[in-house]
């Protein structure tokens, strides 16, 4: 393993790392060989140039195999995981998403972390109505059962990363490692919809998936959001195909960007997801959360994404996604 300084200087002439480079530079940053500054520096390198796919893929194999697994062996699972990262501030649609899609019967494993270049990430909101983030096998596998969903909260899952943790929240901006969460689900789901925040990263998230086994549908709306924001038009990429979609293909009407501005605060968003979830929210809240929801549920359960979003409009106003989060309040605070 060369010294961290020797891949800064080849980083920093442009050069890239292979895929052993890259996987070997994590798992020694993971050992704690290498300083905090040299860290920061090395992370700091990627926020200036593009990262290639083999370095992704390095990456992304050293997280797995340092990664405490979780599979649930027989279930089929989907994640909903954004990269964040897209400087937008909108409220939690991937994680209220993923409470529709648990409401509307697609088992969901949602891994999440807290907030690092957002106000409040997953694990922010979810702690603040109260479920406890747990990497009990027993106690996850009641959730996936009863409520139809689990928490995987990242840090719980991956031990290895708490050299970088502190560093990413002083950094406060996103880094290589947004793109990585989405990467790295501990469960190993079958089904994935990720939320990227460029088509860059889009394309190299379809060249990975490719190789793999994973049925997936990676979204990135144009103006920038790492989801579909119904504020324009959206692009979609899946196993078999490539398609655009807007508020027109769900038979909806386009909104604003201030309508789907998220709380400034852990708190305010706390409140205004549990006001969406209780079917309080506005219709451009409810409709753009639907809107998520559908294309996980299409990805899951092949239907078409106007049955998605049927599926999804019923599971949130019968508040089947609700009881989804009440079960998950419940099972982690016995």
């Amino acid at each position: 393993m060369n010294k961290l300084k020797d891949i800064l200087q080849q980083l920093i002439q442009h050069k890239t790392l292979t895929k052993t480079e890259a996987k070997e530079v994590l798992i020694a940053i993971s050992e704690g060989k290498f300083s905090t500054s040299e860290i920061a520096a090395f992370i700091t390198v990627y926020m200036m140039r593009n990262i290639s796919l083999e370095e992704l893929e390095g990456f992304r194999d050293a997280l797995l195999e340092l990664c405490i697994p979780m599979r649930f062996d027989g279930i089929d699972t989907i994640d909903l995981c954004g990269t964040g990262g897209d400087g937008k501030n909108t409220f939690n649609i991937s994680t209220l998403a993923s409470m529709v899609t648990a409401g509307a019967g697609v088992p969901v494993t949602k891994h999440g972390n807290y907030g690092v270049s957002s106000v409040s990430g997953s694990s922010n909101v979810l702690e603040a109505l109260g479920v406890t983030l747990s990497n009990d096998r027993t106690i996850l596998e009641r959730c996936l059962e009863e409520a139809n969903i689990c928490v995987l909260h990242a840090p719980l899952f991956h031990p290895a990363m708490k050299t970088v943790g502190p560093i990413r929240r002083e950094l406060g901006v996103k880094t290589f490692f947004n793109m990585l969460g989405p990467l790295v689900n501990p469960a190993f789901p079958k089904y994935q919809m990720i939320g990227v925040f460029n088509l860059e990263l889009a394309r190299l998230y379809e060249y990975l998936h490719q190789n793999g086994d994973k049925e997936y549908s990676i979204v990135h709306a144009l103006d920038g959001y790492d989801e579909i924001s119904l504020t324009g038009p959206a692009k979609v990429l899946t196993n078999e195909r490539e398609l655009y979609v807007e508020a027109e293909t769900f038979g909806v009407e386009s909104i604003t960007p201030q309508e789907i501005f998220g709380g400034g605060t852990v708190d305010a968003s706390a409140a205004l997801f549990l006001k969406i979830l209780e079917g309080e929210g506005t219709t451009a809240q409810q409709n753009v959360v639907c809107a998520n929801a559908a294309v996980a549920i299409a990805t899951a359960t092949k239907c078409s994404l106007n049955e998605g979003f049927g599926k999804a409009q019923e599971s949130l106003v019968s508040g089947k996604a609700l009881q989804s989060l009440q079960q998950l309040q419940k099972i982690t605070n016995l």
